[in-house]
């Protein structure tokens, strides 16, 4: 802090920084952070009604081979108060084919719901599947993805070579 004195006698202190807008603005920034803290803190973790939580709401296949073993399962949880009925699963087109649990999911339990995807298809993917249910998000959207590699073809030159070796 630095003071220095005018000839009329008056007093000025000067400080190593500016009061006016950076001040304010870390003055809004704290009461903003501590306000949104406070808000989260009252969050309850129980939903009003039934409700998803996802293990994960992406499977990632990887590369898979052609023709392989399609099917993957999205597990949840019903962390609701209420049963969780599943009205409909329905992929985003024909290649993925979803079956959602019969009955309902009590609150506390874990459902699941299968996905098939046409493994046939070779290259990249990234398809959705959409939930209806009574949930307090009545739609959910999740996802399957990966790449299904090309199918390995032996050419006739190379099955004659075979043919040739083996004699």
């Amino acid at each position: 802090m630095i003071v220095k004195y005018f000839e009329n006698k008056k007093k000025v202190v000067i400080l190593p920084f500016k009061t006016t807008k950076p001040m304010k603005k870390l003055a809004l920034i704290l009461f903003v952070s501590v306000f949104s803290i406070s808000m989260n803190a009252q969050e309850t973790t129980t939903a009003d009604g039934p409700a998803f939580e996802f293990e994960t709401e992406t499977i990632d296949y990887g590369k898979i081979e052609n023709g392989s073993d399609g099917e993957r399962e999205f597990v949840f949880t019903n962390v609701g108060n209420a049963p969780l009925i599943i009205d409909q699963v329905k992929g985003s087109c024909g290649c993925t084919v979803p079956t959602k649990p019969e009955g309902p999911i009590m609150p506390g339990e874990t459902g699941k719901i299968k996905v098939k995807y046409d493994t046939k298809r070779t290259g990249g993917f990234s398809k959705t599947v959409t939930i209806t249910s009574n949930a307090t998000e009545p739609r959910k959207v999740v996802r399957v993805k990966g790449i299904v590699l090309k199918e390995e073809t032996t050419s006739v030159v190379e099955k004659s070579k075979a043919v040739i070796s083996n004699k």
